[in-house]
């Protein structure tokens, strides 16, 4: 999946001679706005998301969009989904109606709501342990709320386990922050998100907008009713299987957000303080956040024995979802794929290389250069990836080292 994303001021989309020209927003009066067109039946992006406060959006450009399956998302000033555009829905009517029984079965609604939990518990450790190869300090324990989901009879009561493992979750969470980022957890003392008051929030909550546009198509497609969910109330003002099917990819936004802030990309200027006091990202905060949770969630995973990306499998979920309520499908489950993440950056391995010798690396066959600018990386509290046949030489000449 590829997803456009357009903010600023005096955005233009429009169609001419069959093609869809496109103007970004204006950041700066010094600054030129980017520009793009697209022919017919050559457009290589599948979302187009407007977090502008003016431009233009005509008729013509709203058609040409939906013609090539080109999603529309408009989020509010704070980064919150406002409303999206979507593609033709699935004219399945049957899926439907077996939504809306599986809804009213009490015993099929807890089951689902479970699956939605489990999985979403299952991605928060696999975060957290990705965390913790950076950050030891970092430690959580889920296997009592486990057992108390599992003997939970009510969907209050799932809701009841959710809310102490997303307690536990966010405050680990937090210690991978640094200090100047104020960050303490994403739930008060009410259990209520704290909201847009510092940047870690506002970073997430403009990740979960985009994840949020996602599920939407991806129900959408299947023939699912995004308005009726499992584990979230039903309302009609608001997308409740939306928010179900995000719990299982949430660890999409979490992980985006943590890599911004190890990198150190965000600046204080990518953020502004409203006069209520609450936080917002500026069009080029938005921007950095959009183009990792892109990179994030087009990262590959094996599924069903071939190499797909997150954003495939959210889809695939979705179906398989549907599959099951039609009794096309025997099972349905959300913890596969398992998220698994390994970092070169932990502290063994920075330690390994600001212990290596120039004259032992020069004898594995690689340049001083190589080390030296590998020594800057572990030195910093930046994170760094190492190329898989270097990683594999430096930890055998560790183990070598540890045997002599």
């Amino acid at each position: 999946m590829k997803m456009l994303l357009l903010n600023g001021h005096g955005i233009n989309m429009r169609v001419d001679a069959a093609k869809l020209h496109i103007k970004d927003g204006r950041f700066s009066t010094t600054e030129e706005p980017q520009k793009y067109v697209f022919y017919p039946k050559r457009i290589d992006i599948d979302s187009i998301v407007v977090y502008g406060r003016s431009g233009s959006l005509s008729f013509e450009a709203i058609r040409w969009l939906i013609k090539h399956n080109v999603q529309i998302t408009i989020l509010n000033w704070d980064g919150k989904l406002l409303t999206t555009m979507l593609l033709p829905e699935s004219t399945n009517v049957k899926t439907k109606f077996a939504q809306y029984h599986a809804y009213e079965d009490k015993n099929m609604r807890i089951e689902f709501a479970k699956k939605f939990i489990e999985a979403k518990f299952s991605k928060s450790e696999a975060v957290l342990d990705y965390l913790k190869q950076r950050y030891p300090e970092i430690e959580y324990d889920f296997t009592d709320d486990k057992a108390r989901l599992e003997k939970a009879k009510s969907i209050r009561e799932i809701l009841g386990v959710e809310g102490g493992v997303a307690w536990k979750y966010w405050n680990e969470y937090a210690k991978a922050i640094p200090e100047e980022y104020d960050f303490r957890s994403r739930i008060n003392q009410y259990r209520r998100a704290t909201g847009a008051g510092d940047k870690v929030n506002v970073m997430l909550n403009y990740g979960y907008a985009l994840l949020e546009s996602e599920c939407l198509r991806a129900i959408n497609s299947v023939g699912l009713d995004a308005h009726v969910g499992f584990l979230h109330e039903m309302n009609q003002s608001k997308y409740s299987l939306a928010y179900d099917l995000q719990e299982p990819f949430r660890f999409i936004v979490d992980l985006a957000v943590m890599s911004l802030i190890e990198k150190g990309a965000m600046d204080n200027k990518d953020f502004v303080r409203t006069e209520s006091f609450s936080l917002r990202l500026r069009p080029t905060g938005a921007r950095k956040v959009t183009e990792e949770f892109n990179s994030v969630i087009n990262r590959k995973v094996e599924y069903r024995k071939k190499n797909s990306s997150w954003g495939s499998v959210l889809l695939l979920k979705a179906r398989e979802l549907s599959h099951h309520l039609v009794v096309k499908r025997k099972a349905v489950e959300f913890n596969k794929p398992v998220y698994v993440g390994k970092r070169d950056d932990t502290d063994l391995l920075r330690q390994k290389i600001v212990d290596m010798s120039y004259t032992d690396w020069k004898k594995m066959g690689f340049s001083k250069g190589t080390l030296h600018y590998m020594k800057q990386n572990a030195k910093s509290d930046k994170p760094f990836t190492l190329n898989a046949h270097v990683r594999e030489r430096l930890e055998g000449w560790a183990d070598a080292n540890r045997l002599r």
